[in-house]
C-alpha cells in the first residue's frame, strides 16, 4: 500500500466506525530527537489515525508561538531533514503502522532537492506531504512529483477561501484537504470560532468527496466531540505540546490526554 492509499484508508476506516479521523501533530526533535520518537510512538498507541511529523524550520509562518518555540529548540539541537527521515524509519522499525505525513515548508524541500527529498521520504516510511507556504498556483510541480513518489498530497485552505477556489484546491488533494479553522497561525484556543461549522460544511460541499480535516485551535475533548459530526478529520497539535510540557514530557501522561481526545471523536 503506497502513501496515497494508506492515508485514504485511514479516513475510510474512521468513516466506517462513524467518527472523524484523529490526526496528531508533533515536531520532530522536540524536546530532543529520542524523546520525540518515543512521543510519536505513544501518540500512535493512543489511537491516532494519522500523525503529522513537523520538520523544524527557521521561518515557520503558519505556526503559532507554541510550535515556533518547539521547532526552534529542535533547530538549536541540530535537528535537520536527515533526522526527520531517520525518525520516520525508526518509527516504522518500532512497529508504528499509522500513516505519517510530513509537515514542512518549501525551503527545506528545495534545499534537499525535490526528487531526492520525496524519494527518501517515501523510503523512510512517510505517507503524505503538507507544505503550508505553497499556494495553489505554485504547487503543481511538487504535487505531481509527490504523487509519482506515492506520497499523498495534502493542500491547505483558509475559512475565507471562496467556493470556486476551495473546489480547485480540493481537486489537487490525493490525501485530504486541510481546512484551517481561523485566518492566522496555529495555537490551542479556549473557544473555536462560532462560524467554524458553517466553514466545514461549505468546504465539504466544495471538496466533493475529498476528505476534509479541520485544524488550528482544536485543544480539548469537548472541541473534538462538538466537531466530530461535521468533519472527516480533526488535527490537534499545539495542545499536545502544551500538555507534554506541563507533564515533563512523560509519555504516559501524553498518552492519557491523547486517548481522551480519541474517545471524544467517537466509537472505539
Amino acid at each position: 500500500m503506497n502513501g496515497i492509499e494508506a492515508v485514504r484508508e485511514a479516513f475510510r476506516r474512521a468513516r466506517v466506525q462513524g467518527r472523524p479521523a484523529l490526526i496528531f501533530y508533533w515536531p520532530v526533535g522536540y524536546p530532543d530527537l529520542e524523546a520525540s520518537i518515543r512521543i510519536v510512538a505513544a501518540l500512535a498507541d493512543a489511537g491516532a489515525d494519522l500523525i503529522e511529523l513537523g520538520l523544524p524550520f527557521s521561518d515557520p509562518l503558519a505556526d503559532g508561538p507554541v510550535i515556533q518555540r518547539a521547532t526552534q529548540r529542535a533547530l538549536e539541537r541540530g535537528v535537520r531533514t536527515p533526522h526527520i527521515l531517520e525518525a520516520a524509519a525508526r518509527l516504522r522499525a518500532m512497529g508504528v503502522q499509522r500513516p505519517l505525513c510530513l509537515m514542512t515548508y518549501i525551503n527545506p524541500v528545495m534545499a534537499w532537492g525535490i526528487p531526492r527529498f520525496l524519494t527518501e521520504a517515501a523510503q523512510a516510511g512517510i505517507h503524505g506531504l503538507i507544505v503550508p507556504d505553497l499556494p495553489l498556483e505554485e504547487a503543481e510541480e511538487l504535487q505531481v512529483a509527490a504523487g509519482a513518489a506515492g506520497l499523498a498530497w495534502v493542500p491547505l485552505a483558509a475559512p475565507t477561501t471562496p467556493d470556486e477556489r476551495l473546489a480547485r484546491i480540493a481537486a489537487t488533494a490525493t490525501g485530504f484537504l486541510y481546512l484551517v479553522s481561523v485566518t492566522g497561525i496555529t495555537g490551542a484556543r479556549d473557544r473555536l470560532p462560532v462560524d467554524v461549522v458553517a466553514h466545514l460544511r461549505r468546504a465539504r460541499r466544495a471538496a466533493d468527496g475529498v476528505p476534509v480535516a479541520l485544524g488550528f485551535g482544536i485543544s480539548r475533548p469537548e472541541h473534538v466531540r462538538a466537531l466530530a459530526p461535521e468533519a472527516d478529520g480533526l488535527v490537534v497539535g499545539s495542545a499536545l505540546i502544551q500538555h507534554a510540557e506541563a507533564s515533563g514530557f512523560a509519555p504516559e501522561a501524553l498518552r492519557t490526554f491523547a486517548r481522551a481526545l480519541r474517545e471524544a471523536a467517537g466509537p472505539l
